[in-house]
């Protein structure tokens, strides 16, 4: 199958990538080849002929997108139609990579795919408005909500290792009160490619199993690493200002992709394992 991977330099487009290498024809998309903002993505997607377009490419850094809400808007929203408006003309199906943070998080329990959505910051309304043009523009798609990714060059994984490395004075100060889903990059992709396979479209949260919270994420890193001695103590959602404002509850549920038989393993495994690869 010729296949287009946007984003192919993320944590999740790279993985993917090293997944379907085998047996699949690969065009590996990134800003340097299309600009996927402007609307001359859309005949620039349709030359490549694809058969399966995979959109992980977005703006997620959360504070740049509180800061330029119009940029999150025309990279996250419109830069997903014209991929959407590629597929429409090549008759191909699409995965959209979304995120947890199209939910406000105000609810105190996990979400399922069908809840109601209302996204309190920027990004999460960008990534949100890009599920609908997705829904607006095609019949066969495949909605991906993920949360919390690690696995690649920069995540909260290696950053809590190097601050676990150099240690500022007192320890570590981690949130606590901000609680979801964290999610190897490779399960994902495995999981991804499975969906793929079953051509059951429709909108599906693919997370590791569990959810922690900020603080508890951090503790069980440094405890895997070997930083017994390590304190850190958790602080509140307010104690940490930022532009963006993260919802503080929202956990996914993996329902529509379990029916399927895709689940992922806990997220405490995949860390262990993710730790022995950086080892």
């Amino acid at each position: 199958m010729r296949i287009v991977i946007t984003g192919a330099q993320g944590q999740l487009g790279s993985t993917l990538a090293r997944i379907l290498a085998d047996g699949h024809e690969l065009i590996l998309v990134d800003r340097n080849e299309i600009e996927l903002s402007s609307p001359a993505a859309v005949e620039q997607l349709v030359a490549t002929k694809a058969e399966l377009i995979i959109h992980p490419a977005a703006y997620t850094d959360v504070d740049g997108c509180a800061r330029d809400p119009e940029w999150a808007y025309r990279v996250n929203a419109m830069g997903t139609k014209y991929v959407a408006l590629a597929c429409r003309r090549l008759g191909a199906p699409m995965v959209y990579i979304s995120t947890n943070e199209v939910f406000a998080g105000n609810t105190g329990r996990a979400y399922m795919e069908y809840d109601q959505t209302g996204p309190i910051n920027a990004y999460g309304r960008s990534k949100l408005a890009g599920e609908m043009a997705v829904r607006e523009v095609l019949r066969d798609f495949y909605i991906v909500r993920i949360a919390w990714l690690f696995g690649g060059e920069r995540n909260f994984v290696r950053t809590v290792l190097r601050l676990a490395a150099n240690p500022p004075a007192g320890g570590l100060r981690m949130v606590d009160d901000e609680v979801g889903n964290p999610t190897y990059c490779l399960d994902l992709a495995a999981a991804i490619v499975r969906l793929i396979g079953t051509r059951a479209y429709g909108t599906y949260h693919l997370v590791n199993s569990g959810a922690c919270s900020r603080h508890a994420f951090a503790s069980e890193i440094v405890r895997q690493a070997g930083y017994h001695d390590l304190p850190i103590t958790p602080i509140q959602l307010a104690d940490y200002p930022r532009a963006s404002t993260p919802p503080p509850y929202s956990p996914l549920l993996n329902i529509a992709a379990s029916d399927l038989g895709i689940t992922l393993r806990p997220w405490q495994e995949a860390l262990a394992e993710y730790l022995t690869t950086l080892a």
